[in-house]
C-alpha cells in the first residue's frame, strides 16, 4: 500500500496503514468493508486524486497484498510504542508523526477516523492488542486452585470403605489388569474371565456370601466393590456382576440352607460360572408375563423345564454364550396344569468340559455396541428335567404332597416380595454408572486444562476450561456426580437398613436412582466426548469403550422409562398404604389439599427476587424442588381421576399421563438427591471441603431450576427476571468451581492406570 514515493511526499497517509492491515489480516474485504473505506478516502480533501487511486486500489478483493507487504506493515507499526488503550487511529497517527512531526489532523477529521473504526466494527483498542506483545484478560489468568485439601475429600467420599477401595484399586492397578488391544471377541472374554477368576482368589466375588462359603456378609462392600472396579472395564464389572451378583445373589436370597451349602462356595471361587435367565424375547421388563414353563411331575419328583415358542427363550444372557455352566432360570410353575406364578429353579447348562446338556440349546448373540467382554447368550429349554430340590424355595415350594406352598398367600405380593430381594442390581448399576462417568468427566477435564486454543488478540492461547461454554458443559455434570454420589451413598444406606414395611418405597426409589443416574451417565460421557473433540473420538482415550459400554445400562435391570413409571405409582399410592381405607379418590384430593402452595412461596417479592443471597440459599433450593416435586404429584392424581371419572379405563388413563408421570419419577428422585447433598454439607466439618461441595450443590440445584424454568415460569413460582439471575448465578458458579475442577476430579481418586488416557496425563 505506502509506496515509498507518495508517503514520502504525504506522511499523512500513514493514518489508513492500521486500518488496511486489519481489514486485510483475515484475507477477505466484504462489500461493506471495501464502502466504508472509499467513504472515508473521499471526505480526505488533503489527499489528492492520485493518492485516493492508490489507496482505493488496495481496496480491491481480487487483489490482495502481497504475505511479505501484510507483514511489513505489521512490523512498521509494532516497532510503534503503543499503549494498552490505542485504537487504530491512535497508532495511524503515531505513524504519521514518526515520518512527519509537524503533520497536522484537524479534530474533525480525526473524529472521522474514529467513526469509520466504530462503523467497520472495529473495538478501537482491543484492535490495537494485534501489534502489542502480552495481553492479559481475566480468562487467560484464569488457573486451576483448589481451595481445599484433596486428601480430606478423597477420605469423605470414601467413608468408612476406604479400606476396601484401596484394596479394590491395588489390585486392578497392577499390570496385569493393563488395558490391550484384543485380537478376537474370544480372546476378550477370556481376558474378562481371568480377570474375574483373579478377583474371586483375592475373596471379592464372595465378599457379600455368608462366612461358611468364604464371604464377609458384607453386601455394603460388594456394592463398593462393583463401584470401583467400575473405574476399570466395565466388562469386566457386568461378568464380575453377573456371576456373583444375579447368579450367586439369586441362590443366596431365593434359595434356602441346602441351596447355599451346595452352590455357593464353588459361585464365589467361580469354579461354577453361572447365569441369571429372567429376560424373555416377548417380555423384557413384563417378569409375570414370562412364558418359560416348570411342569412339576409329583411322582418323579421332577421339574420340566420348557421353551413352549420362540417368543419364551431366554435372550440376552450374561455368561451363556461360552461360560455358564447353570443358571438361575425364572418359569411359571405348572402342577396338575394349574399356573402358580414366576417361580425360581437352578437349571445345569453345561457340564465342566463345556458340553450343553441334553435339551439346553444356547445361540451367541455375537458382538454388541460394547460390553463385548460378555458372553451374552439366548437359551432354548427342550424338556430339561430337574430335581425337585432345584426349586429355589425361599418364599414359595411344593411339598411333599405335590401341593404348592408359600408363607406368602398373594400371588402378586409372592412375585413383588421375590423380585424385591433381586433389587441390590439397581444399586450396583448407578453405581457403576456414575465411576464410568466421574472417569469420563475426569478425562475431559484434564483435556480442557491442558488443551489451549484461541486467545485475546496478541495475547497467548487460553485453556478451553476457560471458556464459559465448556465451563458450562462440564461443570454442572461435575456437580451432579457429587450429588449423585451422596444419593447413591443414600439409597445403598435404605436398601441395607430395610425393613419389610419400607420393601416397596425402597424398590421405586432404587428403580428412579437406577434410571436417573443411567440416564445422567449417558448423556454426561457425550459431553465428555463432544467437550474433547476429534481427541475424544479416539478409542486411546477411552471415552469411546466409557460411552459404548455404559449405553445398555440405560435398558438393562429394567429399562429406565419403565422404572420411572414404577416410581411414579408409588407416589400415587404411597397414602392409600399410610390411611388404608381412604378412598382412592378421597387419597388423590389429599395430595392435591397437600399441593396447596403456601403464602411464603408465591410472594410477589419472593418469586421476582435476584438477590444473590436468596438465590444462592440452600432453604430456597430445597423448597423449590419440594414444590415441582408435589404440584407435579398433585398434577398427575388430579388427571388420572378426571379420566376414571369420565369413563376410562385406569389402565388407559394412566398410559394417557404416562409422560407425565416420568416427570412425577423425576422430580421425587431429584428432591431426594438435593436433600441428601444438603445434609452431606451440614454434617461435614472441614470448612474448606464443605466451602467446595456448597458451590457445587448450588450449581446442582440451580442448574436443575434452570432446565425446568419453563415449568416453573408456567406456575408463576417465579418471573422472568428471577430466571435470568438463575442463568447468571449458573454461570458464575461454573467460572468459580472451574478453579477446583481438576482438584474435584482427583478427589474421585481413579487410579491413573485405569484412565489410561494419553489427554488426561498430567
Amino acid at each position: 500500500m505506502i509506496q515509498s514515493e507518495l508517503t514520502t511526499q504525504n506522511p499523512k497517509i500513514y493514518i489508513f496503514l492500521p486500518l488496511y492491515y486489519t481489514l486485510w489480516a483475515d484475507s477477505v474485504l466484504t462489500p461493506l468493508e471495501i464502502e466504508e473505506m472509499k467513504s472515508l478516502i473521499s471526505r480526505q480533501k488533503w489527499i489528492n486524486p492520485i493518492e485516493k487511486n492508490m489507496l482505493i486500489e488496495h481496496l480491491n478483493p481480487a487483489l490482495p497484498p502481497k504475505p511479505k507487504l501484510l507483514k511489513s506493515w505489521k512490523k512498521e507499526i509494532k516497532n510503534l510504542e503503543i499503549s494498552a488503550d490505542s485504537g487504530l487511529t491512535s497508532i495511524g497517527l503515531k505513524l504519521v508523526e514518526k515520518y512527519d512531526p509537524d503533520a497536522k489532523f484537524s479534530e474533525a477529521e480525526i473524529k472521522d477516523f474514529h467513526h469509520t473504526e466504530l462503523a467497520l466494527g472495529l473495538l478501537g483498542k482491543e484492535a490495537g492488542y494485534a501489534f502489542r506483545t502480552g495481553h492479559d484478560t481475566i480468562t487467560t489468568s484464569h488457573v486451576s486452585d483448589s481451595s481445599f485439601d484433596v486428601a480430606e475429600m478423597i477420605a469423605l467420599l470414601d467413608g468408612d470403605q476406604q479400606k476396601i477401595i484401596q484394596k479394590v484399586k491395588k489390585i486392578i492397578s497392577d499390570p496385569s489388569f493393563a488395558y490391550r488391544e484384543y485380537e478376537s471377541l474370544s480372546d476378550q472374554r477370556e481376558q474378562v474371565l481371568a480377570w474375574c477368576k483373579v478377583l474371586s482368589d483375592h475373596g471379592l466375588g464372595a465378599w457379600a456370601f455368608p462366612k461358611f462359603a468364604g464371604g464377609k456378609d458384607d453386601m455394603k462392600g460388594y456394592f463398593t466393590i462393583m463401584e470401583t472396579l467400575s473405574y476399570h472395564d466395565l466388562s469386566l464389572v457386568i461378568k464380575f456382576g453377573v456371576q456373583f451378583g444375579l447368579w450367586g445373589m439369586s441362590v443366596f436370597f431365593l434359595g434356602t440352607d441346602k441351596h447355599h451349602k451346595k452352590y455357593l462356595k464353588d459361585i464365589g471361587s467361580l469354579e461354577l460360572p453361572g447365569c441369571f435367565a429372567m429376560t424373555e424375547t416377548g417380555h423384557g421388563s413384563n417378569v409375570r408375563g414370562l412364558e418359560t414353563t416348570a411342569t412339576y411331575d409329583h411322582r418323579a419328583g421332577t421339574f420340566t423345564i420348557h421353551t413352549p415358542n420362540p417368543d419364551a427363550r431366554k435372550e440376552y444372557i450374561g455368561n451363556a454364550a461360552v461360560h455358564g455352566q447353570m443358571a438361575t432360570v425364572f418359569a411359571k410353575l405348572i402342577i396338575d396344569g394349574e399356573d402358580f406364578g414366576v417361580n425360581a429353579f437352578i437349571v445345569p447348562l453345561r457340564d465342566q468340559e463345556g458340553n450343553l446338556v441334553k435339551g439346553v440349546q444356547i445361540e451367541d448373540c455375537g458382538r454388541k455396541m460394547g460390553l463385548n467382554g460378555v458372553d451374552n447368550g439366548v437359551i432354548y429349554f427342550d424338556n430339561v428335567v430337574i430335581p425337585k430340590d432345584q426349586m429355589l424355595d425361599r418364599f414359595s415350594t411344593v411339598n411333599d404332597e405335590g401341593e404348592f406352598e408359600s408363607e406368602i398367600s398373594s400371588d402378586n405380593r409372592r412375585f413383588f416380595t421375590m423380585l424385591g430381594t433381586l433389587v441390590g442390581g439397581r444399586i450396583g448399576i448407578p453405581r457403576s454408572a456414575l465411576s464410568a462417568a466421574k472417569t469420563g468427566l475426569t478425562i475431559a477435564i484434564r483435556h480442557g486444562e491442558k488443551r489451549k486454543q484461541f486467545g485475546p488478540e496478541g495475547g497467548a492461547e487460553v485453556p478451553i476450561l476457560n471458556y464459559r461454554m465448556h465451563q458450562r458443559r462440564l461443570m454442572p455434570p461435575l456437580a451432579a456426580s457429587y450429588a449423585l454420589h451422596f444419593g447413591l451413598r443414600y439409597l445403598t444406606k435404605r436398601f441395607l437398613e430395610r425393613t419389610e414395611e419400607e420393601a416397596q418405597e425402597i424398590e421405586a426409589l432404587a428403580a428412579g436412582m437406577k434410571a436417573y443416574t443411567t440416564w445422567f451417565a449417558t448423556a454426561t460421557l457425550q459431553e465428555c466426548r463432544e467437550a474433547c473433540g476429534g481427541k475424544g473420538y479416539l478409542s486411546e482415550n477411552r471415552i469411546d469403550a466409557l460411552k459404548n459400554d455404559t449405553d445398555v445400562y440405560t435398558t438393562f435391570e429394567g429399562d429406565n422409562v419403565v422404572l420411572m413409571q414404577l416410581v411414579a405409582k408409588n407416589r400415587l399410592t404411597e397414602f392409600r398404604q399410610e390411611f388404608g381405607d381412604m378412598n382412592m379418590f378421597t387419597i388423590f384430593n389429599y395430595v392435591v389439599s397437600q399441593a396447596k402452595t403456601s403464602l411464603s412461596e408465591k410472594n410477589p417479592l419472593i418469586i421476582r427476587s435476584t438477590d444473590q443471597a436468596h438465590l444462592l440459599d440452600m432453604d430456597f433450593h430445597l423448597s423449590a424442588f419440594k414444590y415441582r416435586e408435589r404440584a407435579i404429584l398433585a398434577s398427575a392424581a388430579q388427571r388420572i381421576k378426571k379420566h376414571i371419572d369420565e369413563g376410562m379405563d385406569s389402565f388407559d388413563a394412566f398410559n394417557v399421563v404416562q409422560h407425565h408421570l416420568l416427570n412425577v419419577g423425576q422430580a421425587y428422585i431429584e428432591r431426594i438427591i438435593l436433600e441428601e447433598f444438603q445434609k452431606e454439607i451440614i454434617a461435614t466439618p472441614n470448612y474448606g471441603v464443605k466451602t467446595a461441595l456448597t458451590q457445587l450443590c448450588q450449581l446442582f440445584a440451580l442448574h436443575t431450576i434452570e432446565k425446568n424454568r419453563g415449568w416453573y415460569l408456567e406456575q408463576g413460582y417465579m418471573e422472568g427476571v428471577k430466571t435470568k439471575a438463575i442463568r447468571k448465578e449458573v454461570n458464575q458458579l461454573c467460572w468459580e468451581i472451574r478453579k477446583n475442577a481438576l482438584a474435584l476430579t482427583a478427589s474421585f481418586g481413579i487410579p491413573e492406570s485405569c484412565i489410561a488416557a494419553p489427554i488426561a496425563k498430567i
